[in-house]
């Protein structure tokens, strides 16, 4: 099992990377800005545990874009943990096929939690908004779904 945990982490991890890549790319092409949604999911989980990021001005607003950040990492790796302890566990899908349903699961660990909040309504999203979401998440199951596979999970 601790090799599944590993594994996991390792396909996470190479999944983020993908990701941010697709995303930065993205912001680098179209010349968007960053999201602010993950900082602000952030500020908001925390006040809701009574814990609010502490500071005033830049350097709040920093921590909460680095915080935001790193709660991608976490989701990413997390995300690469849970489907290789599903593999583990005995559920093994085609490559297209896990790497979809990879995918889809990370999407839906970070937007559910942002509608949920209030920080982002999908319902209100353009084609544009979507696509800029949905890529991502697709090239991070591919990558992570793949690196699983390719490592014998």
């Amino acid at each position: 099992m601790m090799r599944s945990i590993v594994r996991g982490c390792v396909a996470g991890a190479v999944g983020t990377t993908v990701l941010n890549v697709a995303t930065f790319a993205d912001m680098a092409l179209r010349g968007r800005p960053s999201s602010q949604a993950p900082a602000q999911t952030v500020e908001k989980i925390a006040q809701g545990m009574g814990r609010p990021v502490p500071g005033s001005g830049d350097g709040r607003e920093n921590r909460l874009s680095g915080l935001g950040g790193l709660s991608g990492i976490a989701v990413g790796v997390g995300t690469g943990v849970m489907v290789s302890l599903v593999c583990h566990a005995g559920l093994r899908l085609p490559w297209g096929l896990g790497g979809l349903a990879t995918g889809a699961l990370a999407m839906a660990a970070t937007d559910l939690p942002m509608a949920r909040l209030g920080v982002s309504d999908p319902a209100g999203w353009s084609a544009t908004d979507w696509a800029s979401d949905a890529v991502p998440h697709l090239m991070y199951g591919f990558a992570t779904y793949g690196t699983l596979v390719e490592h014998g999970e």
